[in-house]
């Protein structure tokens, strides 16, 4: 019996023992099977054809839905030409980063013409996440989104809207299907990466993009009626605005956690991030842009970027006239540099802190971090570069990641020695003014390495994430933890003060998530507490800057019982070949268009 089919098989018989264990104890979480195959599909956007990788042949792919503390089985079929991981963004995973996905770091790719066995296994997390490729810029086309109801016999901790829709936000490049092959070639030589060239809503352009008008989303509501957004950022390198022409939006939940209300004419999105947000369709009956722009968040003379507007319709029911074109939300939309709009929103965010759902910061610290945000030269030994001694790249604390060809988890758990070091400073290597402008690009240069942090099982750790202006290189940071959600206690613009700043954390209802954006020239402050063994990716959720190194990895160590210990692998974990992935992209270059129409 292969491999693949002797997975499957066991998984069949763990799922019926689950079942049965269910049944007897009067448990109501299900088990659910899903079979996801990708494979190159034709799609044409945009006046253009291309063949893409996509799952199920579907763009966005399909959706997962739940309940809280169900059980997902995923079998991901790989007839690709290239080797692919899928991660489960926001899923804790509880003592299983086997099924995380992160290429290199907790697993191999899964390599062309063979199938792996994903267990997600949802617990604490409710309200919207997602799901997306987690190799190179895969996930330009390979993602869609997870819905997790509430627990069978509870409901939300808002009144039930009479309808709902998944809203994901994407981003289109035109190298097509060898996006990744010029994500290669800019790594090794040191060329620009790879700009998108628009961004979409649920896989569309909208009014505004040549071929795209018939194609633009429509979402239908009707008078009176209060609607929930499930509102998912895939967008592979930029965070974004989002409104709907004269109407408010509210905010209740973020990255499967409830939030205080928020009412905001206008929402800012990081990559990686989810929000849920309650809208009543109480104007005129008429039809409405949503509209999403771009946040730039360097500085205002950098100009070469995607200035597409994406636009979908809300649509109310009735007869009335549709002579008129939608209205646009030409007050609420914040322009490309609104940095004070970007911060002023995410500012404001709140957790619910209810008796259903309450806060449990850690307060009692026993770990601390300082964690700088850098844009980084590389020095050349490991690159080809063809122009200067030295690339662009980015670090934490100065260490830029590099990928190691046998993953992390796997060199963890079979004690395999030459992998990484286990010596990633809690402090960067020297003190200066994080956000000055005059500082030498002598303390911007960074070498590659792949340096981890261990932490103690049950450590109350609080992490301080601090932008750095080097190399002109000051903008915000979306930092995503994998394994964990967070909490977010502190935030603001300048250098962090170690003595003053603490004063005035939020340790009541803080935001409890699992990515989130350190602002531009700023700083954030989370908390958490390590109670779930692993190995576990940290990276920066803008994927030029992750390609780059500002990454790292956070090995959670065993507690002294089985239950709070890291489980064993399943019988079958694809084989470390990167000859599947990377030789492939480097002897690509050109982008294969089909047709021009």
């Amino acid at each position: 019996m292969a491999p693949s089919s002797s997975i499957a098989f066991s998984i069949r018989l763990l799922a019926f023992a689950l079942l049965l264990g269910n049944a007897v104890l009067g448990a109501q979480a299900s088990v659910h099977y899903y079979d996801f195959v990708l494979r190159e599909t034709n799609i044409t956007r945009n006046c253009t054809s291309w063949r893409l990788l996509l799952v199920n042949d579907s763009f966005p792919g399909p959706t997962i839905e739940v309940h809280k503390g169900d059980l997902v089985f995923v079998n991901v079929h790989n007839q690709g030409d290239y080797g692919v991981t899928v991660h489960w963004h926001g899923v804790k995973q509880p003592r299983n980063p086997w099924s995380d996905g992160p290429e290199y770091i907790t697993q191999c790719p899964i390599p062309p013409g063979t199938n792996f066995t994903y267990e997600v296994n949802f617990t604490t997390e409710e309200g919207t996440l997602w799901w997306h490729a987690h190799s190179v810029w895969t996930r330009a086309t390979v993602h869609g989104a997870i819905v997790i109801l509430p627990e069978e016999g509870t409901t939300y901790p808002f009144p039930k809207p009479d309808g709902e829709e998944i809203i994901v936000l994407g981003s289109w490049y035109s190298e097509g299907d060898d996006l990744n092959s010029g994500v290669a070639v800019s790594l090794d030589t040191g060329e620009a990466m790879p700009e998108s060239i628009g961004y979409m809503i649920n896989g569309e352009f909208g009014d505004f993009v040549a071929c795209s008008q018939d194609s633009t989303y429509h979402m239908y509501v009707e008078y009176g009626k209060t609607y929930l957004l499930r509102i998912i950022n895939a967008v592979v390198g930029a965070e974004l605005f989002f409104a709907i022409a004269d109407h408010n939006l509210t905010v209740v939940g973020m990255d499967a956690s409830y939030t205080g209300p928020l009412v905001s004419p206008y929402l800012t999105t990081s990559p990686g991030s989810t929000l849920d947000v309650i809208f009543t369709a109480n104007k005129t009956p008429g039809r409405y842009y949503m509209a999403v722009r771009r946040y730039t968040s360097q500085d205002t003379d950098v100009t070469d970027f995607n200035h597409m507007v994406a636009t979908a319709i809300l649509h109310y029911s009735g007869n009335y006239s549709l002579d008129t074109s939608p209205k646009f939300p030409n007050r609420s939309l914040p322009g490309y540099y609104d940095y004070s709009g970007a911060d002023t929103f995410t500012f404001k965010l709140r957790g619910l802190a209810s008796k259903e759902h309450p806060s449990d910061v850690p307060l009692n610290i026993t770990r601390r971090m300082f964690i700088t945000l850098s844009m980084n030269e590389i020095l050349c030994p490991h690159h080809d570069c063809i122009v200067a001694p030295t690339t662009l790249g980015s670090s934490l604390n100065n260490q830029s990641w590099d990928d190691p060809s046998t993953d992390v988890l796997q060199a963890y758990y079979k004690n395999i020695s030459g992998v990484y070091t286990a010596d990633f400073p809690d402090f960067p290597p020297f003190a200066y003014n994080w956000t000055g402008a005059d500082n030498p690009d002598a303390w911007g240069v960074a070498n590659k390495v792949t340096r981890v942090k261990m932490l103690e099982y049950n450590e109350s750790v609080e992490v301080v994430f601090q932008d750095s202006g080097v190399l002109q290189g000051a903008q915000r940071h979306p930092m995503h933890m994998h394994g964990y959600s967070f909490y977010v206690v502190g935030h603001g613009l300048g250098n962090f003060d170690n003595e003053t700043d603490p004063l005035e954390y939020n340790l009541l209802d803080p935001p409890l998530v699992n990515t989130f954006s350190v602002p531009r020239d700023g700083w954030i402050a989370i908390r958490f507490v390590a109670n779930n063994p692993g190995v576990w990716f940290w990276h920066c959720h803008i994927d030029k800057h992750m390609s780059w190194g500002m990454d790292t990895v956070f090995i959670v160590k065993d507690g002294g019982t089985e239950e709070t210990s890291m489980r064993g692998p399943p019988s079958y974990m694809p084989p470390c070949e990167d000859s599947y992935n990377i030789a492939r992209m480097k002897s690509r270059r050109l982008p294969r268009q089909i047709s021009r129409i």
